[in-house]
């Protein structure tokens, strides 16, 4: 008698050396072909470093239908298997050694962010202007931190993302996206500015933008009396002057 399960391909996880073997012998044709990789390498025990490399991570971590495929994911990020990964407008290309010797095709696709959605963010980092300088420098300042994670914030959310795989899992989030979308975090680790890039956001036009608004803001109150002035009679009571 037939069943159901014979014959089916055996979906057991490959070894650590397995994965680095066949991602070794991938960049090698690479560059037998001329071909130009960019594999993402992990030096330490920790995947990311910075504090923003670790904010896209943590948020990824957040999303609760990504939850059971993100250890795996870290697993194979760590083994070296992410043996090119491009970031570009809106788009996340990658290639992720798995148990064959043809590594996986990834693309990740991000919605752009919305005029509205951009706008209050410019508006709430015009409270913080001081530290808008500091991202032409390409660092991300620590004290931004809530506006980019919090609800509505720059970091995409789940429906934001469009994930694809050549692989035969038929889970939304594969191993080899996760692996993907932590080597962005490691990518973010040595220049934050291309989280703006992936974004669909001009960082120097973002300053721009931001710093005119906060300009036009003061000189719109520049006339207005401020509340915090004392009056002429009542600043002879406070100060005892007769």
């Amino acid at each position: 008698m037939s069943k159901y399960w014979e014959g089916m391909e055996n979906h057991s996880q490959p070894s650590i050396s397995t994965l680095k073997r066949n991602a070794g012998q991938t960049k090698a044709k690479a560059r037998e072909k001329g071909s130009r990789l960019e594999p993402v390498s992990i030096e330490g025990r920790s995947i990311v470093s910075s504090w923003w490399g670790r904010a896209w991570c943590d948020n990824l971590e957040r999303y609760a239908d990504y939850e059971s495929r993100l250890p795996r994911g870290k697993r194979y990020v760590r083994a070296g298997t992410v043996v090119d990964l491009k970031i570009e407008k809106g788009r996340i290309l990658a290639r992720v050694q798995g148990n064959r010797k043809t590594p996986y095709k990834i693309e990740i696709r991000i919605s752009p962010l919305s005029e509205e959605r951009c706008q209050k963010i410019i508006q709430k980092c015009g409270k913080q202007i001081e530290n808008l300088e500091v991202l032409l420098h390409g660092e991300f300042p620590e004290d931004l931190k809530e506006i980019f994670m919090e609800k509505d914030g720059l970091f995409p959310t789940p429906n934001e993302i469009s994930l694809n795989c050549s692989c035969p899992d038929w889970a939304m989030l594969c191993k080899h996206v996760a692996a993907s979308l932590y080597g962005v975090g490691v990518r973010l680790d040595n220049d934050p500015l291309m989280f703006f890039r992936l974004r669909g956001i001009d960082v120097e036009r973002f300053i721009d933008v931001t710093i005119a608004n906060k300009v036009e803001s003061m000189l719109a109150n520049v006339n207005r009396p401020s509340s915090r002035i004392i009056q002429g009679e009542n600043a002879l009571e406070v100060f005892g002057v007769l």
